[in-house]
């Protein structure tokens, strides 16, 4: 008992030493501004660390608000339960605010959680509020169509069109590129097809992904190497050999 009582003081001045800073140094990113320093073991905390959170933890919590979250939580819990998903619905979900439910949707579809994010999506449209929105189809049918949802892809892109609205480039070229990895060729030329007929002006992109995923298919990438010429003639396309598909 006596050891300790002797070692205790010594302890606490060679910890409130190690605290206290020594001497002071500048601060490389702004030279008016002196920051202590702790000895070799704080001192690189000091300046590089300012005590919030990281960046996706300290977005997070400003986008999703606690309602929001609460709401994620009970969905993904009850998604394979049909009788407590619905009492949760009409208990929590249709209390949200208009921005939580987009906040929702947007959480579901980073996720990839396609099921909820369908479910909360045509939940949002029987809202009083909704109005045709080109980015809320845009971003749900990127999510099915990476997720290899192209069926549920598809019906959401008809809703799209019913409601007379046009997907941008990136839209165009997901749905195809979702469509050539189903292998299914002749699906991404319908969508191709019905590209053609947009009123927005034809980007490179959707190009670029059909003559890069039609190369086992050289008739269907002749026509699009076609379009692509006329409408970009500054443009190179890169065509590989033809030994490597047995085109020979």
């Amino acid at each position: 008992m006596a050891i300790r009582s002797l070692l205790r003081p010594n302890l606490s001045k060679l910890i409130i030493s190690r605290l206290i800073p020594t001497k002071f140094i500048p601060n490389p990113q702004n030279p008016h501004r002196i920051l202590p320093n702790f000895g070799p073991n704080l001192s690189f905390w000091c300046q590089y660390h300012d005590g919030r959170p990281r960046g996706p933890l300290w977005r997070g919590k400003k986008m999703i608000g606690k309602e929001a979250l609460f709401v994620i939580t009970g969905l993904k819990r009850f998604k394979d339960d049909k009788e407590k998903m619905n009492d949760f619905v009409k208990k929590h979900v249709m209390r949200l605010l208009k921005m939580d439910k987009i906040a929702v949707l947007n959480e579901f579809e980073r996720q990839g959680d396609v099921d909820l994010a369908l479910k909360m999506f045509k939940i949002i449209q029987k809202e009083d509020w909704y109005k045709p929105d080109v980015y809320l189809y845009k971003d749900l049918i990127i999510t099915l169509a990476r997720s290899k949802k192209m069926d549920e892809s598809i019906q959401i892109w008809k809703s799209m069109k019913n409601e007379d609205l046009f997907p941008d480039s990136q839209t165009y070229a997901e749905v195809i590129r979702g469509f050539l990895r189903f292998g299914s060729p002749s699906d991404a030329m319908n969508i191709y097809e019905d590209m053609k007929k947009s009123p927005n002006p034809p980007e490179e992109l959707p190009f670029r992904v059909l003559l890069k995923g039609l190369l086992p298919n050289p008739l269907l990438r002749n026509r699009v190497k076609q379009d692509f010429e006329e409408l970009f003639p500054e443009k190179h396309i890169y065509d590989p050999p033809e030994e490597i598909f047995g085109m020979k």
